[in-house]
């Protein structure tokens, strides 16, 4: 077997953070990002068995840590540990996020601050923890994983769809503030990707093809093509594009 090349792992020496990473789109890009010779640390809840079963997948020397990002305590505790762990963080990826589906007129505080701390809270203090050692070494990569919802918003995810919109706000606002540090800000907005949040919703014949019509490119997407686009944002090919948001929608924004 060839010995591995720079080409073939532009991101070797480099280590990333990827939040909710036990499934789905986080588990494909903590993956891509390992293929591509990073070091990988995942995030997942405590009480969720496949945090190990993701660690092993992505590969032997991944390092998984539990936290649930709706306490604000175990935040703090997750960034200490990946302190004591890792020593700082190359690239960011801000994927774990709550989506509770509810008319708008029956949305409780309840519902609307977990949504909140989740979405928006818990992603800001990832970022004040980790991307000032980015600044300091001249080099970093900030993915926050948005959502066609920014622009195309569900009736009954209004809190959902607010606070990916939110956060597409607070990573420009950065782009503008770190670029001249090295470290570029970006949102990857997935469409309807076919994972197993949206399983039971797909089921539905109907739905699913009123859904497929709207669609340019009438199918859905796959958590690797939301991989190979976050890898692409981590590598230096996207070393000039900062501030911007990146639809793998198949064309669904139009």
């Amino acid at each position: 077997m060839a010995e591995p090349t720079a080409l073939s792992t532009p991101l070797a020496g480099r280590r990333a953070f990827v939040t909710g990473a036990t499934q789905g789109i986080g588990l494909a890009i903590a993956q891509s990002l390992a293929g591509a010779g990073a070091r990988l640390c995942i995030n997942g809840p405590a009480d969720d068995d496949a945090l190990e079963q993701a660690r092993r997948e992505v590969g032997d020397d991944a390092l998984a840590l539990a936290a649930d990002l709706s306490r604000p305590d175990e935040v703090e505790h997750l960034l200490a540990r990946i302190d004591v762990t890792l020593g700082g963080i190359d690239i960011l990826v801000l994927n774990a996020a709550l989506q509770e589906r509810e008319p708008w007129q029956g949305i409780g505080r309840p519902a609307l601050d977990r949504q909140v701390e989740v979405n928006l809270a818990a992603n800001l203090r990832l970022i004040q923890a980790l991307t000032p050692g980015m600044m300091e070494r001249g080099w970093g990569r900030l993915i926050a994983i948005g959502s066609i919802q920014q622009v195309r918003e569900h009736p009954e995810m209004l809190i959902y769809a607010a606070s990916k919109a939110a956060l597409e706000s607070m990573v420009r606002n950065l782009a503008r503030q770190l670029g001249h540090r090295g470290v570029t800000c970006n949102v990857l907005a997935p469409g309807v990707i076919e994972t197993a949040r949206n399983r039971d919703a797909l089921a539905d014949a109907a739905y699913r093809d009123t859904v497929t019509s709207a669609i340019p490119l009438r199918s859905f997407g796959t958590p690797q093509d939301c991989a190979a686009a976050a890898l692409f944002l981590a590598s230096d090919g996207a070393r000039y594009i900062t501030g911007t948001t990146l639809f793998v929608d198949g064309g669904m924004h139009l």
